[in-house]
């Protein structure tokens, strides 16, 4: 800023070439009159130099050369850094002094503002998620999980999740986010969203229960989990400490004046009582005088503009000419002039009153407003405690000794106490009376009196009294204090010995008796008893007390005021220190008698007043701390010149462009560092102050957008996420400005703009490439939403050459493709550091955990960030594969280190060709083919080593088997088959993706199935025969259990046949070679087991050949049976070899029905056994057709073939074979020998009767 003493010109605007260079120094910062410097550089440290000693000889000072010149370079080092740490100071102060000057331009724009408004459409902006909320987010999720909460759900719900806290909340990247402040509790919430609805659409439709029902109550129990014990969380916060500034609560809101001033007084790094100076200088209350700057300030930039145009000094421009360039000037002006002109007089400036609630919180900044509680004279009672302790009186001489005396004591306007009694000639009591009074200065009374003789005396006679009026901070010890006498008395030197000690109550701070002149109390320069009340923890009075009096004659709420010592005041009688207490529109000045009372008055305001500065005793007041920069303006009256130079600045003399950018920078470095998640957006206080001041000081829409773009670039580069939006937005803005197309109705361009318009399209371009190749580290989970589409729409925007010119596609595909492609790499190299992945790695486990990885990496891709590609799906494809091509290297190495014959591999090659099956993108590309080029050779040599397997545990199985029966079959037989339909279930799984050589698998393991199905079949049907060789042909034949095991194998067998060894062709087809080999063997093995049972019954029948009628063995065995029954009890005729037979068939009946476990099978054995039976009594019979049945025959015959009917029925054979021709052709031939014998012999059957199996039903 030139000094305004420099020239005689006191308005117009700055020429932007000329007079840019000197307003400022070299290092970029204002400069002050010399007088300002002078104090600056006096306050600064100074250098000091050691000298030799006295008496040291010249000889030692230069002896050791080494040693001088290391004391040489240690002394140099010691003054480099000196002059170093003054210069830091120096640039501080430098810097701090352009903040100042800023805020003076800012607190008129917010003063009084004509131009902008605060929007109210802004989207609010949600609450940022800090680390210790993200680590609280975690402990819950995983209570949940333990099952340490009350909320109840479903396993669906659980695993979603446990997958949420494993793939999110656990995730490096939302560590980043949350490190970087761009992460909100609204981002977990539709990260989880966006995951359970993927979720809900995989699972099947339930009747009564939608999926929108199922995707609310998942989000509600989300909340629940998420939320945890806020409101006590709650509690503790209100319960706490108040914070220091309340604005973070209410930066999205419409802010009142006083909100404003204080958030850009933080912005600006603007001490109180900066601000307060600065407040009163520039007189920031009075509507008039802000009118009246403003209409100075246009006047002397329409001078300025007359300047220019006479002169034609304007900067170089790239579009448009110096006529043009002025007449934009002009009208820049003229419209601010209009919109000045439009304001209603009698408001005195925009109605700019808007005010908050008063925070829950509680914050200082929220109370600095019109809302201020007013306090009235009854807040500020007190109470205070009197001791007045009574010792001794000396100088009584007039009475006699044995007088009596004693004293009264009284506070005015209480009760009256008194003394003991004493003599007069030893006046001691040491007696003590308490009161209470709310009176800071009180009056005490103490009377001595003595006891009247007269017989007409009423009252008793004073002999002197005292008048005290005692404070807080009197002495607390007894002294001598002279008594009042009444005339005449003849002890004039009377003295009493007292003690008065009021003690201080809690809510009283500090006291004593001050000068004091105030704007708005304490109008006159008098001395006033002061007491420093506090009302609550957060307000305090200063008071001003007569005496006798309760209540305060004035007092002043200290709310909002600074407290600084100065100077002694020129004009003011009385006092010998000062001090001032400052705030906005008010300064009241205060002096004391002694310097040790002021210092106690200003370290008691300051605890009161809560002010971050802290004002320095004056002898102390020119040594500065090296790290804290002192400020350029003083609370002293005295010193205030560098208020007057900041207030004076003519606004046209400086480069606003070069200001704004720093307001702007500040502005939004304090933004990204309160409470919410801003990405980079101002919130609609700022918004209002920055637009006013590019309105008011002509800063031009280009440069404020070019350098907010610098300043969000920064911010990304910093790691900071930033809205591509307002990226978007800046640049659209600057490219049309600079390409022709004015947004802001500016018809030219300078050369300094286009220039920096260019430089920063280089700029971004490179910062966005580098977020497209940085993605999933720069939209983490594809939050925040939308922003990657943001980017890649602002990337085209910046390719265009201009804003008529469309983009080619092919040109936009080769910046994508070159970008993916270093994301590829970037990606992976993330993925091996992730996983701990060491180069050359072999062991499998770790090959399919980086699988996993890799899948899990390209399935985020394709749920968070492929919609943003979807104009470029080939991209992303091109994106993957390259990506699969680095795992590709070492996918191979692992799989070479793994053994020939080991099959251990397969289920990597299941992970991810189920992962690339089901991908349309990824499915038969390069990396896909490969794999598969891969896992061939393993899956043919893995078949083929089982097939040998299969074969060598066949043959040794079956030598060794035991034929115990297991499960369904046998030892042997169940192995085989659990082998068979693991290697054919394992072809499936695999899920070969090319056909040709599925369909070669799948044959092959069917025809592989079908000959190991063979081989059982045949070696158990051999083993059958041949344990049907060994069992006995009579009645004692048991079928051994081995025999029901290998019906059991080989109808296994069967059963499983056309699951292992059917050919899927499309239509339903079976290996007949097999199916046929099976049935066959199935069915011989039966007629045999049938044939062996049926052998029985012919040596049954053959036995009773034996009685056929004219045979000669018939009569013998006749009368042998009828001799021997004369002597012993002989077994009833017919009933042995029955009974035995009958045994035979119900025992073998039970054994086939628990040894064999195919219903089938049983049912085939017992219909064919019966048949077979049936058939051969029938033939028997049909024999012997001319012949009478023996007795011993028909009944042996009757009681076969009836309780064989009985017993085969139970079992389950149809009537139709139970009741077919031979039984018939049986039961005719049985029942007609039965009536014959019946005729001829009577009772000879003893009862058998052919007619009991009718009736077998009932």
């Amino acid at each position: 800023m030139l000094d305004p003493s420099s020239s005689d010109d006191t308005g117009g605007e700055s020429d932007p070439e000329v007079a840019r260079e000197p307003a400022t120094k070299a290092d970029g910062s204002l400069s002050l009159k010399p007088g300002a410097e002078s104090r600056a550089d006096g306050s600064r440290q100074r250098q000091h130099t050691a000298p030799l000693k006295q008496g040291q000889p010249a000889t030692a000072a230069a002896g050791d050369g080494h040693s001088a010149h290391q004391n040489l370079r240690g002394g140099s080092t010691g003054e480099e850094e000196e002059r170093r740490e003054r210069e830091r100071v120096q640039r501080e102060e430098e810097e701090h002094k352009v903040q100042l000057q800023i805020y003076v331009f800012v607190l008129r724009c917010i003063a009084y503002p004509f131009n902008a408004k605060q929007p109210t459409d802004m989207a609010r902006r949600q609450q940022k998620v800090n680390k210790q909320q993200l680590q609280a987010a975690r402990e819950r999720f995983q209570a949940f999980l333990n099952g340490e909460t009350q909320i109840a759900a479903d396993e669906a719900f659980c695993n979603a999740v446990r997958s949420y806290c494993e793939g999110f909340l656990k995730s490096e990247r939302v560590c980043r986010m949350v490190q970087s402040g761009s992460c909100s509790a609204n981002d977990f919430r539709e990260v989880f969203k966006k995951n359970i609805e993927r979720r809900v659409r995989s699972l099947p439709e339930m009747d009564g229960l939608s999926k929108e029902t199922v995707l609310s109550s998942w989000l509600a129990k989300y909340d629940a989990i998420y939320g945890g014990d806020e409101d006590a969380w709650r509690r503790r916060r209100r319960g706490g400490q108040r914070p220091h500034l309340g604005g973070a609560a209410a930066a999205e809101l419409i802010l009142s004046k006083e909100q404003l001033y204080e958030m850009f007084r933080l912005v600006l790094g603007v001490r109180k009582f900066e601000h307060q100076l600065l407040y009163n200088a520039c007189q920031l209350d009075n509507a008039d005088e802000q009118a009246a700057q403003i209409r100075r300030e246009l006047d002397g930039r329409l001078q300025l503009v007359e300047r220019i145009a006479k002169e034609r000094r304007c900067p170089e421009l790239a579009s448009g000419d110096a006529e043009l360039y002025v007449e934009e000037l002009r009208s820049s002006v003229n419209l601010l002039m209009a919109n000045l002109e439009s304001l209603p007089v009698s408001k005195g400036g925009a109605d700019f009153k808007q005010k908050l609630k008063r925070s829950s919180a509680g914050s200082t900044f929220l109370d600095l407003g019109d809302d201020v509680d007013v306090l009235s004279k009854a807040d500020v009672s007190l109470s205070f405690a009197l001791e007045v302790v009574i010792v001794e009186v000396q100088g009584l001489k007039s009475l006699a000794p044995n007088r009596i005396v004693y004293c009264t004591m009284e506070v005015e306007g209480g009760e009256k106490l008194q003394t003991d009694q004493a003599e007069a000639s030893r006046p001691q009591w040491a007696t003590q009376g308490d009161f209470v009074t709310t009176h800071p200065l009180p009056c005490v009374k103490v009377k001595l009196f003595t006891e009247s003789t007269g017989v007409l005396a009423l009252e008793d006679k004073e002999l002197g009294r005292v008048l005290l009026e005692p404070t807080a901070n009197g002495p607390k010890q007894a002294q001598f204090q002279p008594m009042q006498v009444p005339k005449n008395s003849q002890d004039p030197e009377l003295r009493i010995k007292l003690a008065v000690r009021m003690d201080k109550p809690p809510n009283m701070k500090h006291s004593g008796y001050l000068y004091a002149l105030g704007h708005r109390v304490w109008k006159r320069w008098k001395r006033r008893y002061f007491v420093l009340v506090q009302v609550s923890q957060y307000t305090f009075a200063m008071c001003s007390y007569r005496k006798k009096k309760p209540e305060p004659q004035k007092l002043m709420q200290l709310e909002g005021y600074t407290v600084d010592y100065c100077q002694p005041q020129p004009g003011l009688q009385g006092g010998a220190v000062f001090f001032n207490a400052l705030r906005e529109g008010d300064l009241v000045v205060f002096a004391c008698d002694d310097e040790q009372d002021r210092l106690l008055w200003v370290q008691a305001l300051c605890r009161a007043t809560g002010q971050s500065y802290k004002p320095a005793p004056p002898p102390h007041a020119n040594r500065r701390k090296a790290d804290t920069p002192a400020s350029p303006i003083s609370l002293d009256p005295c010193e205030r010149q560098g208020v007057e130079e900041l207030v004076s600045a003519s606004p046209c003399r400086l480069d606003h462009t070069r200001l704004f950018g720093i307001l702007q920078k500040q502005t939004l470095r304090h933004r990204m560092n309160d409470s919410f998640s801003c990405l980079g957006w101002f919130s609609p206080g700022q918004v209002f102050v920055l637009d006013e001041y590019c309105a008011r000081y002509g800063v031009g829409g280009c440069q404020r957008h070019l350098s907010y773009l610098k300043e969000l670039m920064d911010l990304s580069e910093n790691n900071t996420l930033v809205d591509p939006t307002l990226l978007h937005y800046s640049y659209a803005f600057c490219a049309s400005h600079v390409h022709g197309n004015r947004p802001d109705g500016t018809g030219t361009v300078t050369l300094e703009e286009k220039e920096q318009f260019q430089a920063v399209r280089t700029r971004l371009m490179r910062l966005l490439e580098n977020h497209i190749t940085h993605f999933r580290y720069c939209f983490p989970f594809g939050r925040p939403d939308g922003a990657l589409k943001a980017t890649l729409s602002l990337l085209e925007r910046v390719l265009m050459k201009d804003v008529s010119t469309p983009l080619g596609s092919e040109e936009m595909k080769k910046v994508l493709r070159r970008c993916l492609e270093k994301a590829a790499a970037v990606n992976y190299g993330q993925l091996l550091d992730f996983a701990n992945w060491k180069a050359g790695a072999k062991r499998l486990e770790d090959a399919v955990r980086l699988a996993e990885l890799v899948v899990e990496v390209l399935q985020q891709n394709e749920e968070h960030h492929a919609e943003a590609f979807s104009l470029w799906p080939e991209l992303m494809r091109e994106h993957a594969e390259h990506f699969l091509a680095l795992y590709r290297l070492d996918l191979d190495l692992a799989l070479e280190a793994q053994p020939v014959d080991s099959w251990s591999s397969f289920p990597l090659f299941q992970l991810l060709n189920g992962f690339l099956a089901a991908d349309a993108q990824l499915c038969d590309g390069p990396f896909h083919k490969h794999l598969q080029d891969a896992f061939v050779p393993l899956v043919v040599r893995y078949v083929d080593l089982m097939e040998s397997s299969i074969a060598q545990s066949v043959h040794r199985g079956f030598q060794q088997e035991t034929w115990h029966s297991v499960k369904n079959g046998s030892a042997t037989s169940e192995d085989l088959f659990w082998k068979l339909n693991a290697l054919q279930m394992l072809a499936l799984e695999l899920d070969w993706p090319e056909p040709a050589f599925a369909e070669h698998l799948q044959r092959r393991l069917k025809l592989m199935a079908g000959d190991m199905t063979e081989a059982c079949v045949k070696r158990t049907k051999s083993a059958f025969d041949a344990q049907l060789q060994k069992v006995s042909k009579w009645t004692e034949l048991r079928v051994p259990p081995c025999a029901c095991t290998m019906l059991n194998v080989v109808a296994d067998a069967k059963r499983r046949c056309p699951e292992l060894c059917a050919l899927d062709t499309g239509q339903e087809h079976y290996h007949s070679k097999i199916d046929v080999l099976i049935d066959n063997a199935f069915q011989d093995m039966i007629s045999a087991l049938v044939a062996k049972l049926g052998a029985v019954l012919d040596a049954v029948l053959s036995k009773l050949s034996r009685y056929d009628e004219g045979t000669l063995l018939s009569s013998i065995l006749s009368f042998t049976v009828k001799a021997a029954a004369k002597y012993v009890e002989v077994p009833k005729s017919g009933a042995d070899l029955a009974d035995a037979y009958v045994t035979f068939v119900r025992q073998n009946q039970d054994i086939l029905r628990e040894g064999i476990g195919d219903e089938l099978c049983i049912e085939k054995i017992f219909d064919q056994w019966y048949s077979v039976s049936t058939k051969a009594v029938c033939v028997w019979l049909e024999d012997r057709l001319d012949l009478q049945l023996h007795v011993y025959q028909l009944k042996s015959l009757i009681k076969m073939v009836k309780k064989g009917y009985r017993d085969f029925r139970l079992q389950g054979v149809a009537d139709g074979t139970l009741n077919g021709k031979s039984y018939v052709t049986v039961y005719n031939r049985l029942t007609v020998e039965e009536a014959t014998l019946a005729v001829k012999a009577g009772h000879a059957l003893d009862g058998v009767s052919m007619r009991d199996s009718d009736q077998d039903d009932d």
